[in-house]
């Protein structure tokens, strides 16, 4: 396959990305969390050239992107809770796995063979456009080979699956940087599965109380596999110190002094605007030059929950990597 095109996100380039979708080849498409890698949901050998591209394990399910709760009701049975999140946070980074209908026309390969479906609703103008331009569910995980940091420029899709994928829309920048949230409303207590883009105690505040954590069982949502959001070069977090061949990604005010070369994700300390900055300054740290990356501490709070999962992520995976069993 040539390289791929990259395509503004006008309506031209919308057109021809759903035509593509609908011919069944895959396009790589801006959302405001990150790029996805999309294709139409309701074509098995579409889905299954995704987990092809992206060499994703075939237990690990898909998220499904839709236009509104109304397209997501078609697919899903959802629940009091499910409607009233979809109403608070929808369209928007928040994803609901809820339990399939019989007659659910998603394949099941975006399932991974489970009896639950993972929704969402996004804000991106380019992604609504094209949903709206195909008129079908779009399985849409990032566009990056699986266990890579996810992209967040239309550059870093073109990078890592720049052969592999024939178009990738350009809609900028991503606005948050990071992925959704997944709560499972697939039981009568919503279970958190994946810290993300929404904070959990915004969540807990529209359903009027705490979520439940996730129980032991077959992975029902995308991004719980261990190697995952891993860069390639060794991750180091909660620096105090940092030598003097390591990159340093920092945060707050206050870097720490004699890294290789530094970025900071919020000099205010802003863990939103860390997120926004998360995966970009990652791929930009991720360089052989470097004999690692070393990361100041991020609080516990807002949006640097998720930020911590994703570097606890990275780190578990490359223990595993040097100590296997």
């Amino acid at each position: 396959m040539p390289r791929a095109v990259v395509q503004t996100g006008d309506d031209a380039g919308i057109a021809q990305a759903s035509a593509l979708i609908r011919q069944g080849v895959l396009v790589a498409i801006p959302t405001e969390t990150v790029y996805g890698l999309a294709g139409d949901a309701t074509d098995d050998r579409a889905v299954a050239e995704i987990f092809e591209v992206k060499a994703r394990p075939l237990f690990n399910p898909l998220i499904v992107h839709v236009l509104d709760r109304e397209a997501a009701v078609r697919h899903a049975f959802l629940s009091d809770a499910a409607v009233r999140l979809a109403g608070a946070f929808w369209p928007g980074p928040l994803t609901l796995v809820a339990p399939r209908h019989r007659d659910c026309q998603i394949s099941r390969l975006a399932s991974a063979g489970l009896d639950t479906v993972a929704l969402r609703a996004p804000a991106h103008p380019v992604a609504r456009a094209l949903l709206r331009k195909c008129e079908r569910p779009l399985a849409a995980p990032s566009a990056n080979p699986a266990g890579r940091l996810s992209p967040t420029e239309a550059g870093h899709v073109a990078a890592m699956l720049g052969e592999r994928v024939s178009s990738i829309l350009d809609g900028g920048p991503c606005r948050f940087g990071i992925e959704s949230t997944v709560v499972d409303v697939s039981t009568d207590d919503p279970a958190l599965l994946r810290p993300g883009a929404i904070a959990a105690d915004e969540i807990e505040a529209c359903l009027g109380h705490a979520l439940a954590t996730a129980g032991i069982g077959p992975a029902r949502s995308p991004g719980m596999q261990l190697r995952h959001y891993a860069p390639r070069v060794p991750i180091r977090i909660d620096a105090e110190r940092v030598a003097p061949t390591e990159a340093l990604l920092a945060f707050g005010p206050t870097p720490l002094a004699g890294a290789a070369e530094t970025l900071n994700l919020s000099l205010t300390g802003d863990t939103t605007e860390a997120a926004a900055n998360f995966f970009a300054m990652l791929h930009r740290l991720d360089d052989p030059r470097f004999t690692g990356i070393a990361v100041m501490p991020i609080p516990a709070r807002g949006l640097g929950i998720a930020i911590r999962d994703r570097l606890r992520r990275a780190t578990e995976a490359d223990d595993a990597a040097r100590h296997p069993d």
